[in-house]
């Protein structure tokens, strides 16, 4: 959808790949906090986060991890609705995990 000067908007650009889903859409479109926020950013973030509890050990790291897989999880939960079911598993994976790390950086 154009705006009639002969450009297209970049978010309507639909670049597809594998089952033909749109990989230039955002993945659950919406005007909160975190949708202006760059996909990159946001990644770059979060793996800062999780180096750094890595990193520190012990309680503070660990609590470091589980602040991130709660907010890891209140985005889940959030958008728990919007999601296919293998979407929710990765997830959930992706928590249980950070979850487990943070556990072993008490150990």
């Amino acid at each position: 959808m154009g705006d009639g000067s002969g450009r297209d908007d970049p978010r309507e650009t639909a670049v597809t790949a594998g089952r033909g889903r749109d990989r230039r859409r955002p993945l659950l479109p919406g005007n909160g906090p975190l949708a202006r926020v760059p996909p990159a950013l946001a990644f770059v973030a979060v793996l800062a986060v999780f180096v750094l509890g890595v990193w520190l050990g012990g309680v503070a790291g660990a609590a470091v991890l589980v602040l991130l897989a709660g907010g890891a999880g209140a985005l889940l939960a959030a958008t728990w609705p919007r999601l296919s079911a293998p979407e929710r598993t990765v997830r959930l994976l992706v928590i249980v995990v950070v979850v487990g790390i943070a556990l072993e950086r008490l150990a």
